[in-house]
């Protein structure tokens, strides 16, 4: 069954272009021209993918991604953006935004980057409803991570994550101790590199922040390396 997709763009020759592209690689797409009609559309079922335009009327991107989030909406979010701005780049991704596009970008970059973004939220809902079975399970003090359920515990409390958030938090723990570049994250977990992109990783790295530090300003989980990146710390003795 194709992957069902909602583009939501208020420019009638951009939206057309994007659809009749994922059409042609063989997804279901819905199309709408502005916020409300975005968000209604997320009423009874989530689209498996989201591509929501920055700038949209009645309610702009942002304000839609924080609403399907609030709801409890897990689906991927791909931002598309003209504005060029740091400011709104860390916003669209701090409400809950998985990753975004620059206006001009090229379809192929579009379909690789929604490609991937679809292949994480499978590989999520394969390992939710596996089986009971946990090896591998990673430790990092009062963190755990079950890679093959895709789940993580910190103090016995079950945390939620999106599909990025996990990959991302995986990469870490999966080398303790480790400084990563932004770029080396975003080319490790993105799996792609490009220029401007690296707030993607700093934002993502705030949100993992936020679910796991008592004190996300000074945090002893995830570190800060001064001018060479970011580290998980060595397990606990």
């Amino acid at each position: 069954m194709p992957a069902t997709i909602l583009v939501a763009e208020d420019q009638t020759d951009i939206r057309e272009l994007i659809a009749m592209n994922l059409r042609n690689a063989g997804y279901e797409v819905t199309t709408v021209a502005d916020g409300p009609a975005a968000l209604a559309s997320q009423n009874e079922q989530s689209s498996d993918l989201l591509i929501l335009d920055l700038m949209m009327p009645g309610l702009d991107g942002l304000e839609v991604c924080k609403a399907l989030r609030a709801r409890g909406r897990s689906s991927p979010i791909l931002m598309l953006t003209a504005r060029a701005t740091e400011l709104d780049r860390v916003l669209g991704l701090e409400l809950g935004a998985d990753d975004y596009l620059t206006k001009p970008f090229s379809l192929a970059e579009l379909l690789a980057r929604v490609k991937a973004l679809l292949r994480r939220a499978d590989l999520l809902r394969a390992a939710q409803s596996g089986g009971t079975a946990q090896p591998g399970a990673l430790r990092n003090g009062d963190l755990e991570i079950l890679p093959t359920k895709r789940q993580v515990r910190y103090r016995s409390e079950l945390l939620d994550f999106t599909a990025l958030e996990f990959d991302l938090l995986l990469h870490f723990a999966s080398h303790p101790g480790h400084v990563f570049s932004r770029a080396q994250l975003l080319n490790a977990v993105w799996g792609y590199t490009h220029d401007g992109y690296e707030h993607t990783v700093t934002t993502h790295i705030n949100r993992l922040r936020a679910k796991l530090e008592a004190d996300p300003m000074r945090p002893q989980l995830i570190l800060t390396v001064r001018g060479a990146g970011y580290k998980m710390r060595e397990p606990p003795g």
